[in-house]
């Protein structure tokens, strides 16, 4: 039937006809076009549906309700499996036909890189333009890289000073990113020059100065004749390009086990100028970093000889940078997601 003949009269014999030549055709559309000219036919403005309805003025009185009615049900039934068809969502269709009316408009927000890490991939420009190279570990680690090869055995009293979490008696989360350096050194040969970045846990109570993860960037030199100068040299050149020129900064004396002699290097607390505040318990000053001359212990277990090779290594801790760098009195601000806090960055 063609919508030149659907103005005559018609009966309910008719719209099953329809119908069934309708459902017909549409399980042969295969593509875009085949599918629009099934629309103009059956639900276009002077489609056979569109006809059929106009020709209610032509059916007799007591007929024309229930055929009314039937015709308007067609046309609905149509419309449906003419939407719900299968090559509406095929993979060269799909973009072009849906649409999602509640996506934001053009332009899409931007996002921004999280403080933290503009602030570990300005770390890691630094060593590399000093020929560094970057190497990974794993976040989940055994006893042996996380306390064992690093010069501190089970019952070592430096061992409290990192609350672990165990997952089991020897697979624990990092407590510090030194298991890389490890790895690193047992399966190259020096001389190598390496910074090793990544999460690390600790099971410390959350304040505006701690959190139970946060984010380290450890260092490693090993070569012959490295002595305590290179790696003053190293972390000076180092802080006064990610700082400034005017930084205040401090080396003292500390202890790692891993490490001998050990230090600790301070920078000017940026939020009070010096005079004192939470941020820095009220000293003036913060720890930026730990460091120290490659303990003996430490290439002996990885196979590398202490009499000819000597290294240095530090680790630096990126929350406590990203406190300094942006003036932020609370840690804990890096892990809520506050897009209100994000958007600053």
């Amino acid at each position: 039937m063609t919508s030149e003949s659907a103005g005559s009269g018609h009966s309910l014999k008719d719209l099953d006809i329809i119908r069934q030549d309708a459902e017909s055709e549409l399980a042969a559309v295969k593509d875009k076009e085949t599918a629009e000219q099934f629309r103009i036919k059956y639900l276009g403005k002077k489609g056979i549906l569109r006809e059929i309805l106009k020709s209610l003025k032509d059916i007799p009185e007591k007929e024309r309700r229930e055929f009314g009615a039937r015709a308007n049900q067609l046309r609905v039934t149509i419309e449906e499996k003419f939407e719900q068809a299968p090559w509406k969502t095929s993979r060269e269709d799909k973009d072009s036909l849906s649409f999602d009316p509640t996506l934001p408009g053009f332009p899409f927000p931007k996002g921004s890189t999280h403080p933290l890490m503009r602030i570990r991939n300005e770390i890691r420009d630094i060593f590399l333009s000093m020929g560094f190279s970057v190497a990974y570990g794993p976040d989940v680690e055994t006893d042996y890289y996380n306390f064992e090869a690093l010069n501190t055995p089970a019952f070592h009293p430096a061992r409290d000073m990192q609350d672990t979490f165990y997952i089991s008696e020897t697979v624990l989360l990092r407590t510090h990113t030194s298991p890389v350096q490890v790895r690193t050194m047992e399966n190259r040969k020096p001389p190598f020059r390496y910074i090793m970045p990544g999460r690390v846990y600790r099971n410390e109570e959350i304040s505006a100065r701690s959190y139970c993860l946060f984010h380290q960037i450890e260092g490693l030199y090993v070569d012959e004749n490295v002595s305590f100068s290179d790696l003053k040299g190293t972390l000076l050149a180092f802080c006064r390009r990610f700082f400034d020129e005017k930084t205040r900064i401090k080396i003292r004396p500390s202890f790692f086990p891993f490490t001998e002699p050990s230090v600790e290097i301070d920078v000017e607390c940026f939020l009070c100028g010096g005079e004192g505040c939470s941020i820095c318990k009220k000293s003036g000053w913060l720890e930026v970093l730990g460091a120290g001359m490659v303990h003996p212990n430490v290439l002996k277990n990885v196979g590398i000889d202490p009499e000819k090779y000597t290294g240095f290594a530090f680790g630096i801790g990126i929350e406590r940078i990203a406190l300094l760098k942006y003036g932020i009195e609370d840690i804990r601000f890096f892990y809520e997601n506050d897009v209100r806090f994000l958007k600053q960055f």
